[in-house]
């Protein structure tokens, strides 16, 4: 009967969980790059999307296109994708497929290095949003150094330090012929090839982090399973992502700057993962009782402030 009465128990606090905290919402979410597999024609209403506005920047570049780059893909978009078709001797239908984004990629094809460095034992993996490159490391040794594509401002790639989860040779399309999933707990980011590598070297992303093909297959094949990723930026980056009072047991970008804030004073949180947990929560006691603020193990306004003031991120209070 008690064990009936346990399972009965457990049951409805899964299901309450799931409820409050849906689990798609953490580890679950689709890839939004994953808008970019899909095959943009002309149809009404018009398909929207940054693939939309993409195409068109490419177009663009080639020539084909002189209207705006508003992610609507409309008659004059149409246009110039048949005109684009057409000089490649390729139907004229209008409609964006696998054939296409290849043929608009020509040109922009990258040479993998040649050179074959020793396999690394003790990767690690760096990325820089600000130089928009990803260097691999072996122990303290960088090995190798990628250009990358990273997240838009309205889409930001993730900042914080993570860990590969999963891989994947198989997804194809917009996330090239590579997958490396990461557990950011927001969102389902990873790093991956493309079918746009005219991006490289640009803030075009949904928020992950593409690289040329023939460089992920090099990456792919370096890092296994656990491998850990860092992806930096300027504090200043982040200082506009702090929206409420932080205490142990949440998560998001603002943990993360929040975390970053505290090893910028001093007060190491760990790893800077989003995840406000135990070691966060003795960091933020610790510099409370440094700064004599009340402490509370809760980053609340004041000591946000102070924590941004002692990064240099505001003027103090005697200026």
């Amino acid at each position: 009967m008690w064990s009936k009465l346990l399972r009965a128990s457990l049951t409805v606090l899964l299901f309450l969980f799931t409820l409050l905290y849906p689990i798609h919402d953490l580890w679950g979410m689709p890839c939004a790059c994953g808008e970019y597999n899909r095959v943009l024609y002309e149809t009404t209403p018009p398909l929207k999307g940054e693939d939309v506005r993409e195409l068109q920047n490419r177009l663009q570049q080639l020539g084909f296109y002189t209207g705006r780059c508003d992610g609507v893909y409309d008659s004059t978009t149409a246009t110039a994708v048949r005109s684009f078709q057409k000089s490649r001797k390729q139907p004229s239908t209008g409609r964006v497929d696998h054939i296409t984004w290849k043929q608009l990629g020509e040109g922009c094809e990258h040479r993998a290095a040649t050179d074959s460095p020793t396999t690394p034992r003790n990767v690690s993996i760096l990325v820089d949003l600000e130089k928009l490159t990803l260097t691999v490391f072996d122990g303290e040794r960088p090995v190798r150094e990628y250009p990358v594509a990273a997240g838009k401002p309205s889409t930001p790639s993730p900042v914080g330090e993570w860990k590969i989860i999963d891989k994947s040779s198989d997804w194809g399309g917009a996330f090239g012929v590579r997958w490396m999933g990461l557990n950011v707990p927001w969102g389902n980011y990873g790093i991956h090839g493309t079918n746009n590598p005219w991006s490289i070297g640009t803030a075009a992303s949904a928020g992950c982090i593409r690289m040329f093909n023939e460089d992920v297959i090099q990456v792919y094949e370096w890092a296994p399973i656990g491998t850990r990723v860092k992806i930096q930026a300027p504090l200043s980056w982040l200082a506009g992502s702090r929206y409420r009072i932080l205490e142990e047991g949440d998560c998001g970008r603002d943990v993360v700057y929040a975390q970053l804030l505290l090893r910028e004073a001093g007060f190491n949180p760990y790893y800077c993962d989003g995840w406000y947990g135990n070691l966060t929560k003795l960091a933020v006691k610790c510099y409370q009782l440094h700064a004599g603020l009340p402490i509370t193990g809760k980053i609340d306004e004041k000591t946000f402030e102070d924590l941004e003031r002692r990064a240099g991120l505001l003027e103090t209070e005697d200026q």
